[in-house]
């Protein structure tokens, strides 16, 4: 009985190799971004805004507060930040951004209306090597967000939701401003008084760890939340 020659398998292609270093096409839905939370000391250090509305007042507000050197540019500016520029708080460029504007800068805000513009500025400062760049409202240009904020005095209180949900972030932190009010701020200062008192004073340092760790007791937060002054007088009964 003659054998039957074996059918041949067709032919395939073989599949072509990824080059060494060469990125691999993401599957499925891209990862969220996931930052690293930080305080930045911006001392001295020379910032820029660009744009001259209210978004840019605003942050040009928060970078003055933390001591950045600033400057604005914008053909236009709010009355506030007009203010800022005769008072010398700010340098004004009044004009449109170029990229020359990203010399030796630290760090830079995109804070225009025009999404366009946004982009242009956020490539000039990637070109630029600028360390910190921020677009508002476009995650996806930026190389770090700014979180909704408490501060009360020495007291900061960031959240975020990392981009997913900036109204989110929000919220939370209208919440979180009932909850740790002024009393908070003025009760720090009295805090870093007797906490450097006590590394100077207090040899022993689980007296000294003890003792710090009783001026925050659940008591004391307590204390703070209903506004008062721990150790203080309550309120007085009619």
């Amino acid at each position: 009985m003659r054998k039957r020659p074996k059918k041949s398998s067709p032919s395939r292609k073989p599949k072509p190799r990824r080059a060494e270093g060469s990125p691999l096409k993401p599957r499925g839905k891209p990862r969220a971004r996931a930052y690293y939370p930080a305080f930045i000391d911006l001392g001295g250090r020379p910032c820029v805004v660009v744009g001259g509305g209210r978004v840019a007042e605003r942050k040009v507000s928060a970078l003055l507060e933390a001591g950045a050197r600033v400057t604005v540019v914008s053909p236009a500016l709010t009355r506030g930040l007009s203010r800022k520029g005769s008072a010398g708080e700010i340098r004004h460029r009044a004009r449109r951004f170029r990229p020359s504007d990203l010399g030796g800068v630290f760090l830079v805000i995109a804070a225009t209306d025009s999404e366009e513009e946004n982009t242009r500025i956020s490539q000039a400062a990637s070109e630029a090597g600028v360390p910190l760049v921020n677009v508002v409202d476009m995650p996806e240009h930026c190389g770090f967000i700014v979180p909704a904020t408490v501060k009360r005095g020495p007291l900061t209180i960031a959240v975020s939701t990392s981009g997913a949900s900036p109204a989110m972030a929000r919220a939370i932190r209208e919440e979180l401003e009932g909850h740790y009010g002024p009393a908070f701020g003025k009760y720090l200062a009295t805090l870093r008084r007797k906490r450097e008192a006590a590394l100077r004073e207090m040899e022993d340092p689980e007296e000294r760890e003890r003792f710090l760790k009783s001026l925050v007791s659940e008591g004391v937060l307590d204390a703070l939340r209903r506004g008062k002054r721990p150790g203080g007088p309550g309120k007085k009964k009619k």
